[in-house]
């Protein structure tokens, strides 16, 4: 794998994934919660949930095929059922609904796991990216695919840190209205790559069929 190649599926993991986890609606959430702290311990929440976030990822990454095996899920199935995942989710941020719950209560002490973390940064969406993309990689190159694969969800759980390290003055600057657009136009990018996902599964679990019925 030459570098220009392992430099593109850096590119692509990142451009999975970080819709997903979109730091940009996770900002709020987290000024919210840490109404109480010092910016100190502001910080050391936003590193941690950040770090928790990418432990997570990579988890599912090396533990994937496992998971697929133990389950008797096939391939395909993955990449359709992660494509309708990650679509639904889109939609949901294209559309969004009034949310209920507890996250306009007060700070809490620890956030860092959850909600930071789980299921804000890391939830079902970026799982199920994690796993089809983990279920891409050739069976000769699983070493190196899971250390790219996993280059790209550091990189993203990096930017994730920038953005809500600078969340305070990003909503400020942005307001309501850019923060709402950022995150419609995440959703839509979701959308497009659910619906490559479930293409992709589509393709390789009928075209066989059709090839071995000729």
């Amino acid at each position: 794998m030459t570098a220009f190649r392992l430099i593109e599926v850096v590119l692509l993991v990142i451009a999975g994934l970080l819709p997903i986890m979109n730091p940009f609606s996770t900002a709020p959430l987290l000024i919210a919660l840490t109404a109480g702290m010092t910016a100190e311990e502001r910080n050391r929440q936003t590193l941690l949930g950040c770090v928790y976030a990418f432990c997570i990822l990579a988890t599912f990454l090396v533990a994937g095929r496992f998971i697929i095996s133990f389950f008797g899920i096939s391939l395909e199935g993955i990449r359709i059922a992660g494509g309708l995942l990650v679509s639904t989710l889109g939609f949901r941020m294209v559309f969004p609904k009034a949310e209920t719950g507890d996250e306009k209560v007060a700070a809490q002490k620890d956030i860092a796991f959850s909600p930071l973390a789980m299921p804000s940064l890391s939830g079902p969406g970026a799982i199920s990216v994690v796993l089809a993309t983990s279920a891409q990689i050739p069976n000769d190159r699983i070493v190196l695919g899971n250390i790219v694969v996993m280059i790209g969800i550091a990189v993203t759980a990096f930017i994730a840190w920038l953005v809500l390290r600078g969340s305070i003055y990003l909503v400020r600057f942005l307001g309501p209205t850019g923060i709402d657009a950022l995150t419609r136009i995440f959703g839509f990018l979701l959308i497009c790559i659910g619906v490559q996902f479930v293409l992709i599964g589509a393709t390789d679990y009928f075209v066989p069929l059709f090839t071995g019925a000729k």
